[in-house]
């Protein structure tokens, strides 16, 4: 699913700082892994190098069975399209309903509109905010924002799923209901990739976890023996 082989990033070919450096782990297709570290340890460009926003400057990756580094241009939107994404920034459209954010990936994937109703309508309810299916991002807490880029990248049940930081604006009460959904779509067979810095979140939901630090890969292991 997620095969990193000695992978390196610079922002700056040949000259510029390493964002990541010899990155060496393997995530299996339905697998969960949390991704830790602190402020600035790469965990964002790690997430940016598996979505195929950027390609690795050294060694091989291999996400969703593509070699990132050699694939053609026009094959990675498809391949796209079977990765969620819950960003940081949220990403969310400011001249879009809400309704219509959550919608977009179906609607660009070509879905029925009767299927992306009843699907939208769904994963509204789930998050909580059915009663804000019309209003504009403009008009909703960050905490709301963050739930309606979660159901958006939730919603097309994608291959991979990657978060970052996606409880960040979220009480704890809707933190762990993001967490009963993460968990269930990773039981149905979802790949998913949670960045935190949140070690109460990941204590109560343990998993293998993914360490860095200063770009490096610093432990893969069980929460707790890291």
């Amino acid at each position: 699913m997620i095969s990193c082989e000695g992978v390196g990033l610079q922002y700056s070919r040949g000259d510029g700082p390493e964002i990541l450096r010899d990155l060496t782990f393997a995530v299996p297709a339905g697998g969960f892994r949390w991704l830790l570290g602190p402020s600035g340890a790469g965990k964002s460009s790690l997430l940016r190098l598996i979505y195929l926003a950027v390609r690795p400057t050294h060694g091989r990756l291999n996400v969703l069975g593509t070699e990132v580094g050699t694939a053609r241009r026009r094959h990675l939107p498809r391949l796209r399209r079977r990765i969620g994404v819950v960003y940081q920034d949220f990403r969310l459209l400011a001249h879009l309903s809400v309704f219509d954010n959550v919608a977009l990936p179906l609607r660009i994937g070509g879905r029925p509109e009767g299927q992306v109703r009843a699907d939208v309508g769904e994963m509204l309810r789930w998050v909580g905010l059915s009663h804000k299916a019309a209003a504009r991002p403009a008009e909703l807490s960050g905490g709301e924002q963050q739930r309606v880029a979660i159901a958006r990248a939730v919603v097309p049940r994608p291959s991979l799923l990657l978060a970052d930081e996606p409880t960040g604006n979220l009480d704890g009460v809707q933190a762990e209901r993001l967490m009963q959904l993460l968990r269930e779509l990773n039981r149905l067979g979802t790949t998913v990739v949670v960045a935190t810095h949140n070690d109460a979140l990941v204590a109560r939901h343990p998993g293998r976890t993914l360490r860095l630090a200063h770009g490096r890969l610093v432990a893969d292991a069980e929460a707790g023996r890291a």
